[in-house]
């Protein structure tokens, strides 16, 4: 069965691709995702806060108590001999293009334009075969308008595709006014493609402790549903490819995003769950439904149900919300 997807300029195997999570944090996985059938893996992101953070750290450390004991200036190793930055990332990247056969798609999120271009640059001279800009900020000052909010994320995609050669995609929130416009500039902007969508984790409160906590929540397949809407949409509407992420768990959940208009599907949440292994079990369910459906390639299917070519095109818009929701509302009550 052909499962071959072409992402980023790239032709992989099967539209399967490890998103970005600690799972790559370890060589070893990543041989492990090639080895379950991963097309390709999204790195586990480099945050330029937390280099900056052990930089502040270090320094600290290093100078702390110095003006009263000069003499223990002498017992602090040079700083060149201390790996501060992003080294360590840029080594992994290397280990694994050394290691595996599989694209690697290293995964970069910035707090600065200079981080986000020089960070984007190190990359690429680390062997990485494409970039994705996780673009994960939340503005909170209400004297920004969305037109400032709209510049930063384009300013940061023109300025990393002026100084890398790779491919760059960019992972992005759906909190936009207005976002097959923002989809469109974007791609104007110089995005290879697009990654639909970033999850932004919510904090909770710990009614007794009195605080504010993190609260990390895996996804369910419910969270497919607005990538999906969104694919689907643009799917033929924008010069991009396009990479859904978030809710995929099985087999019917990568063949519907598939027939939305994805390129690719991106696995986190179920890995996390079921293991690493669980990418070929999705592989031979897919086979299976195609082979069922006598279909001969997954080609076939792609952008078969976006909304260019669906029966309905409205039912990707407010014309279908009065219906499902009758729908809906007459099915539960019916149980």
């Amino acid at each position: 069965m052909n499962l071959t997807s072409q992402y980023l300029g790239m032709k992989l195997r099967t539209p399967l691709v490890p998103s970005a999570s600690p799972l790559s944090d370890n060589l070893d996985n990543v041989k492990r995702m090639e080895d379950a059938g991963a097309a390709a893996v999204v790195f586990h992101s480099l945050f330029e806060e937390h280099i900056q953070s052990e930089s502040r750290q270090l320094h600290h450390h290093l100078t702390h108590g110095t003006e009263s004991y000069a003499e223990a200036l002498t017992y602090f190793p040079e700083l060149d001999e201390l790996t501060v930055g992003p080294e360590i990332y840029l080594n992994e990247i290397g280990a694994a293009k050394a290691a595996v056969a599989i694209p690697i798609i290293a995964s970069l999120n910035g707090s600065t334009l200079g981080g986000w271009t020089e960070y984007a640059k190190q990359i690429e001279q680390a062997g990485a075969d494409a970039l994705e800009l996780n673009i994960y900020w939340i503005p909170t000052d209400p004297e920004m308008q969305a037109s400032e909010v709209e510049s930063r994320y384009l300013e940061i995609t023109k300025h990393v595709k002026a100084v890398v050669s790779i491919p760059v995609a960019v992972k992005l929130s759906p909190f936009f006014s207005s976002f097959a416009h923002m989809a469109k500039e974007l791609v104007s902007a110089g995005a290879d493609a697009l990654v639909l969508f970033n999850r932004f984790y919510q904090p909770d409160i710990d009614v007794e402790g009195l605080e504010v906590s993190p609260n990390i929540l895996l996804s369910t397949p419910m969270a497919m549903r607005l990538p999906l809407r969104w694919i689907a949409i643009l799917r033929g509407r924008v010069h991009a490819d396009l990479a859904a992420t978030s809710g995929i768990h099985r087999a019917t959940d990568v063949i519907k995003m598939v027939m939305a208009g994805a390129d690719v599907t991106m696995l986190c949440s179920v890995l996390l769950r079921r293991g690493i292994g669980h990418i070929r079990v999705i592989e031979h369910e897919i086979e299976q439904w195609l082979q069922e459906h006598e279909y001969d390639s997954l080609d076939q299917l792609r952008g078969s149900m976006c909304q260019r070519s669906c029966p309905d095109p409205e039912a990707f818009e407010r014309a279908q919300y009065i219906r499902g929701i009758s729908t809906s509302w007459r099915t539960i009550s019916n149980l």
